[in-house]
């Protein structure tokens, strides 16, 4: 039986990575720019880390981890429950913590790229094994990590990564979940609204109700939708400083030329999230139209057992990303196609083949060569079928003279040429 990649994952294959490596050289440059600066946490974390961050009432924690018992400890030693990061904001905080990073200067502005894993159904865009780019914004209050500035500043990147990678027809939505101040009184008003009507409802909303009844507008449900559109807004139940908070980041937005709308209904499905709230959306890309997402996370470092340390944050599905950009922007990525092609003629060359390709690709020049059994013909077939436009002939001849035929497969003229006239010629071109 052949055995392919496990249902949920796959290959990335070129010259597709070549347009991943742009995106996420685009995202380097620019998170640069905005002093982010990268952090790599562990692959796979204690669970505790995720039941307590994340919400062990959240789908990601109840249903789509992936967790198993670690057996190779001492035998005195209870096994720890070990799992795979479904998401990477609560490894970034813990790392915050157990290396005290709040005692270094001003807040701590660190961005990550890697894989991520959760037991989802497979569908276009979505994978058990994924990628995001994510960046964070953390640190004491006295740093000015709970400012609205820094809720701006982190939408201000986005838009200029977005532009930077020609994503057209983005649409930016805002809204604010509200804090621990102002959120019980919006859960009661909600519980009761829900009352007598959430048994009509999905098995999910009906769970959310009483676990986190906020969730309920995360509903895709079709037949929920019209029993949300009645439910209360949390706009209503903000607080002073909740409602201050938000005015401030929109008038930031407005005086920056970010353009944006207000989705009362916008919730985000992790339970750590306060205050704002904000997701990219790409008609492009169908029903399923997030770009990117993310939100404030003012308590997350204190539920880790850590000290008070406001965040706002985001995370880019890679997968799903990269496929908004085909459709709709004029990035494109060529592929990488060697300058030359060294073709050896005739026994022994392959040595002498070698030391030619090494030196041309110490010069800076992309070169691929074949091998001494290749009689002329198949290395031009060779040559042509790679997209290469110039062979490099070596033989005995060449290599006493120190000078090369080099066959252009497009005109069809041959040239004698030292390596520095390649080089050099390779160069302007």
């Amino acid at each position: 039986m052949t055995i392919k990649a496990v249902r949920g994952t796959r290959d990335l294959l070129p010259p597709e990575t070549a347009l991943w490596n742009r995106v996420e050289q685009t995202a380097r440059e620019v998170f640069a720019l905005y002093n982010f600066s990268e952090i790599r946490t562990p692959i796979f974390e204690d669970t505790q880390l995720f039941a307590r961050g994340v919400g062990e009432a959240t789908d990601i924690v109840s249903k789509e981890m992936y967790t198993w018992e670690d057996r190779a400890r001492a035998q005195s030693e209870k096994a720890q429950s070990l799992t795979l990061r479904p998401e990477n904001t609560a490894g970034v905080v813990r790392a915050y913590i157990e290396h005290r990073l709040w005692e270094g200067p001003g807040l701590q502005k660190l961005y990550y790229i890697g894989a991520q894993f959760r037991r989802e159904r497979p569908q276009k865009g979505r994978y058990r094994q994924f990628y995001q780019i994510g960046a964070e914004v953390i640190g004491p209050p006295t740093a000015g990590s709970e400012s609205p500035v820094r809720d701006a500043e982190v939408l201000q990147m986005l838009v200029m990564l977005l532009n930077r990678l020609e994503i057209k027809d983005w649409t930016l939505q805002l809204n604010s979940v509200g804090s621990p101040s102002s959120r019980p009184a919006f859960n009661d008003a909600l519980r009761k609204a829900l009352n007598g009507v959430v048994d009509r409802m999905c098995v999910d909303c009906q769970r959310r109700a009483v676990t986190n009844p906020l969730r309920v507008f995360d509903c895709k449900v079709p037949e929920d939708q019209p029993i949300i559109e009645k439910l209360p807004r949390i706009s209503g139940f903000l607080d002073e400083a909740d409602r201050k908070h938000f005015d401030q980041v929109q008038e930031i937005l407005r005086a920056t030329g970010v353009p944006f709308l207000i989705n009362d209904r916008l919730v985000r499905g992790l339970d750590y999230y306060t205050r704002t709230a904000f997701e990219f959306t790409q008609g492009s890309l169908g029903a399923q139209n997030a770009l990117l997402g993310g939100g404030r996370y003012d308590g997350l470092s204190e539920a880790l057992g850590g000290p008070r340390a406001p965040g706002i944050g985001f995370a880019i599905g890679e997968d799903r990303f990269v496929m908004a950009l085909a459709p709709t922007s004029g990035t494109h990525v060529p592929e990488l196609v060697p300058q030359a092609y060294v073709a050896p003629l005739g026994e022994g060359m392959n040595v002498a083949a070698a030391k030619l390709a090494s030196e041309l690709r110490s010069a800076g020049l992309r070169v691929e060569f074949g091998d001494e059994s290749f009689r002329l013909k198949k290395s031009f077939e060779t040559a042509e079928k790679l997209g290469i436009q110039k062979v490099i002939i070596i033989g005995e001849d060449e290599t006493k003279s120190g000078e090369y035929s080099v066959k252009d497969l497009k005109t069809g003229e041959q040239q004698k040429m030292c390596i520095s006239e390649i080089v050099e010629r390779n160069r302007r071109r």
